[in-house]
């Protein structure tokens, strides 16, 4: 079984290769984000199962979902995410995802979700469906748009405004806003500040 996993986060994108390898039955390509799905599609790879990480650079969120089943519409496609709440997950398996997989499933939890989303079938985690409202959602994530959430996630990661922008396909000027109207919201005055009251109240 031929999967593809992108995700713009190193350790864990190289961690989930290694494993479903090591399971047997799996050859894995991975990829850190969209442009990277669409050249290994357009270059002829063939993939059962493609995983996205819902916010990486080009995915756009679920834009991203419906651009790749247009690209490769033999695949089985989900959405992997560590930030995720439950409408987000519904909206995705409305649209014809194959699943969603929280980025806490075990890594027995997710070799069994591959291989049923390989079958036809849709997989999203029934803990997850039926608690995610009560146990996900952070006050502080829930006053941050979808972009915004994109923007803090570069910010967390070192990233200056420059390679902010390039990753999300947007001018500089326009995160340079994004990142003051998070400032607000967080209640932060710098980016540093922003940075820790991210990574304190566990959005990243």
């Amino acid at each position: 079984m031929k999967i593809l996993v992108a995700d713009d986060h190193d350790l864990l994108r190289e961690t989930l290769v290694m494993f479903l390898e090591s399971a047997g039955g799996f050859k894995a390509d991975s990829t850190a984000d969209f442009n990277g799905v669409a050249d290994l599609v357009r270059s002829g790879n063939r993939y059962d199962v493609i995983l996205l990480d819902l916010i990486m650079p080009g995915m756009g969120g679920l834009d991203g979902l419906r651009r790749a089943s247009e690209l490769s519409p033999s695949s089985r496609i989900a959405l992997i995410s560590g930030m995720a709440n439950r409408e987000t997950a519904e909206k995705a398996l409305e649209m014809g995802a194959a699943g969603f997989l929280p980025k806490t499933l075990s890594a027995k939890s997710l070799v069994n979700a591959i291989k049923f989303m390989a079958m036809g079938e849709q997989y999203a985690p029934i803990d997850f469906m039926t608690h995610a409202e009560d146990q996900s959602q952070n006050p502080l994530a829930e006053k941050l748009t979808e972009r915004e959430m994109q923007v803090l996630k570069g910010l967390t990661q070192g990233k200056s405004n420059k390679e902010i922008a390039r990753d999300l396909e947007l001018q500089e000027p326009t995160v340079k806003l994004h990142m003051k109207t998070l400032y607000r919201k967080l209640g932060a005055s710098n980016r540093t500040q922003a940075a820790l009251l991210a990574k304190e109240n566990g959005i990243f």
